[in-house]
């Protein structure tokens, strides 16, 4: 493991230990490697209203913009499930390929064992920008 990917991995894990989450007590975090190199993480919040809820993808992802970053490489996700790799959710992985589909997501297990994918895997025949902006 490179010290970048060991970096993202454990910025994943501590955020995933920040994570707000008093209803599901599903607890997870996410940090995301911008194309210079920054990690930016984030962990979902939740919310009495439950649709107000925010994924830790995305919190990660509107950090990052905050920040002004807009191009990333890679992604890691975790959360407390430790039999198996578990991938962001559908809405999550729209948001992420709207910064571009050629990411490497990192499925972390809690003790910090990971499983390397793409997002073009993930979410294959995706919907993007390009579906947008094409002139009939």
């Amino acid at each position: 493991m490179t010290d970048k990917v060991q970096e993202l991995v454990s910025k994943c894990l501590q955020a995933r230990d920040m994570a707000y989450c008093p209803y599901s007590r599903f607890p997870v975090g996410a940090a995301i490697l911008t194309a210079d190199g920054a990690i930016i993480s984030g962990c979902n919040v939740e919310n009495a209203s439950y649709g107000l809820t925010v994924c830790a993808e995305r919190t990660a992802i509107q950090r990052a913009v905050v920040e002004g970053h807009k191009q990333f490489t890679a992604i890691a996700v975790t959360c407390d499930i430790k039999d198996r790799f578990v991938g962001p959710c559908g809405a999550c992985r729209q948001v992420l390929m709207e910064f571009g589909s050629d990411w490497t997501v990192y499925l972390i297990k809690p003790d910090g064992s990971y499983k390397k994918t793409s997002l073009n895997e993930l979410l294959p025949l995706a919907f993007s920008s390009a579906d947008v902006m094409k002139k009939n």
